[in-house]
C-alpha cells in the first residue's frame, strides 16, 4: 500500500528534550560530584543523546501509529474495496478523522437509501401478494364448489366456470404486465419505432373506450379540431398502450357526466407534448410522487371494484422512458388531473407523389 506520511514531530521533540534535559542534569551532577566536570563533554553528550532519542522515539511512534491506522484502513476497506484503498495511509490524526467521517457519512446515506428501498420492497411484496391471492382464492372457491357437487347443475356449472375464467384472466393480466415491466426495466423489450399519426391513434383509443366511458356518461374529446395529421416517431403499439392506460385511468377516477380531453401541442422544434386532462376526483399532493410505483394505490381502502392490475401507470412510465421521453403529472384534489408526455416529431417525410414535405400540426 502506498505510504505518504504527514508527520508531526512535536511529540518526539518534546519527549527527546525531556529525556535529554534529565539525562544531562544527572550526568553533570555525577561528574561535578567526582570533580571531573567538563562542559564540552556534557554539551556533546546532550546533543548526541537528543538526536538519538528523537530518532528512536519518532520511528517508534510513527511505526506504532502507522500499524494501528493501517489496521483501521484494512478493516474499513472490507466494507468497500474501492474507497479507502485508493487513499494513502496517513498517520496525521486530523486527516484520518476527516477521511473516516467522510466514509461514515457516505455509508449513512447508503444505509438510509437501503432502508427506503427495503420499505418499498416490503410494500411491493404485500401489494403483489394481495393482487394475486384475490383472483386465486376466487378461482379456487368456484372450482372446489364444482368438485363438491355443483358441477352436476348445468346452470351453476356454466356460471361458476365463467367466473373462474374471469379470475384466471385477471391473473394472466397481472403476470403479463409484470413481465412487460421487467423487460422494460432490463431493456429486453425491443421498440419497433415508426412514423404514425398521433391524432389518429388517440381517436382509435377513444373509439375503443367509448362504451366504458358511456357507463359514466364521460365525454372523450379533443381540445380542438385537428384537420391535419401530426406525425410522430415511436413504437405505435406501445404508445397506444400508454394513451389507453391514461384514458382508462381518467374514466375510472372520473366523475359522472365528466370529460376527458386530449390535446397535442408543439413543445420544441422536434418534440410534441400530449396532454390528457380530466375533471375527476383529482389526486392528493402527497400521493403524486408515488403514482408510478408498481401496485401503488391512492385509495388505501383496499377497494378493487374498478379492476385493473395496479400496474398501468408504472407501465406508462417505463414505456415513455424507454423512448427516452418524459412524463408529467399535475393534479388538484377535487378538481381533476392532467397527465402529459413528450414524443419525438417525425422528420421530413415524402407524400405519395414523392415530394418531400414537412409535417406540421394545425
Amino acid at each position: 500500500m502506498a505510504q505518504k506520511l504527514k508527520k508531526s514531530y512535536r511529540f518526539a521533540l518534546r519527549s527527546s528534550a525531556y529525556i535529554t534535559g534529565i539525562s544531562t542534569f544527572l550526568l553533570a551532577s555525577f561528574l561535578f560530584a567526582f570533580d571531573i566536570f567538563h562542559l564540552w563533554a556534557v554539551l556533546a553528550f546532550s546533543v548526541c543523546l537528543f538526536l538519538i532519542a528523537f530518532l528512536i522515539i519518532q520511528f517508534r511512534v510513527e511505526r506504532f501509529i502507522y500499524r494501528r491506522v493501517k489496521r483501521i484502513y484494512d478493516d474499513v476497506s472490507l466494507l468497500e474495496q474501492s474507497d479507502l484503498n485508493e487513499q494513502p495511509v496517513t498517520t496525521d490524526m486530523q486527516t484520518l478523522t476527516r477521511e473516516i467521517e467522510r466514509f461514515a457519512n457516505k455509508k449513512k446515506v447508503e444505509i438510509e437509501s437501503l432502508k427506503v428501498r427495503d420499505s418499498y420492497r416490503k410494500e411491493f411484496l404485500g401489494n403483489i401478494s394481495h393482487e394475486l391471492k384475490t383472483p386465486l382464492f376466487t378461482v379456487q372457491g368456484y372450482i372446489e364448489t364444482l368438485i363438491d357437487g355443483a358441477i352436476d347443475d348445468k346452470t351453476v356449472r356454466k356460471k361458476y366456470l365463467q367466473r373462474a375464467g374471469k379470475g384466471l384472466d385477471r391473473l394472466i393480466y397481472i403476470v403479463r404486465d409484470l413481465d412487460m415491466i421487467s423487460k422494460l426495466e432490463t431493456g429486453d423489450l425491443h421498440l419497433e419505432k415508426e412514423d404514425f399519426n398521433i391524432i389518429e391513434l388517440v381517436q382509435n383509443v377513444f373509439d375503443m373506450m367509448e362504451m366504458k366511458a358511456a357507463r359514466k356518461n364521460i365525454k372523450l374529446t379533443f381540445d380542438m379540431n385537428y384537420p391535419k395529421p401530426i406525425m410522430v416517431h415511436a413504437d405505435r403499439e406501445r404508445i397506444q398502450q400508454v394513451v389507453t392506460n391514461l384514458v382508462v385511468n381518467s374514466i375510472k377516477y372520473g366523475k359522472v357526466d365528466g370529460t376527458t380531453e386530449v390535446s397535442v401541442e408543439d413543445l420544441i422544434k422536434n418534440k410534441i407534448i400530449v396532454r390528457i386532462t380530466d375533471n375527476g376526483e383529482g389526486i392528493e399532493e402527497q400521493n403524486i410522487p408515488r403514482l408510478f410505483e408498481r401496485f401503488y394505490r391512492v385509495d388505501k381502502s383496499g377497494n378493487r371494484k374498478e379492476g385493473g392490475s395496479g400496474l398501468g401507470l408504472s407501465i406508462v412510465k417505463h414505456i415513455i422512458e424507454a423512448h427516452h421521453e418524459r412524463i408529467y403529472v399535475e393534479s388538484v384534489f377535487g378538481v381533476g388531473s392532467e397527465f402529459s408526455f413528450t414524443l419525438e416529431r417525425s422528420k421530413d417525410i415524402k407524400d405519395p407523389m414523392g415530394i418531400e414535405v414537412e409535417v406540421k400540426s394545425s
